[in-house]
């Protein structure tokens, strides 16, 4: 039996406000930590001080999270305005939209 391999390319991932909402869920994380510190000895009696200090370490890491998806879109962009330069130095054509000289295709390729 031959081993299924998909026909077609995967579509391109999803794009959104990543660091509005890294951010957002990082305030969240604080929040609920900040709400539960007045009832500390409460968490304390009943073993269970790990819900506040799971909301203090998900804000902490919120916090890893805001600096790297802020270096990421950053990147992004920096790349776009990048290929959007090239682009316009060269208006004939666009990177990458010419014939791949790997394809079959292409003029002058053996294969």
């Amino acid at each position: 039996m031959a081993k299924w391999t998909a026909q077609h390319e995967a579509p391109e991932p999803l794009e959104g406000p990543v660091v509005a909402t890294i951010t957002g869920g990082t305030i969240l994380w604080f929040a609920m930590f900040l709400v539960q510190l007045p009832f500390y000895g409460w968490f304390a009696d009943r073993d269970l001080l790990w819900w506040v200090w799971t909301c203090a370490a998900g804000g902490g890491l919120g916090l890893i999270g805001i600096w790297y998806v802020r270096g990421r879109d950053a990147a992004l962009k920096r790349h776009a305005a990048e290929r959007a330069a090239a682009a316009a130095a060269a208006p004939g054509a666009a990177p990458g939209t010419g014939p791949d000289p790997a394809s079959p295709a292409a003029p002058g390729s053996e294969g």
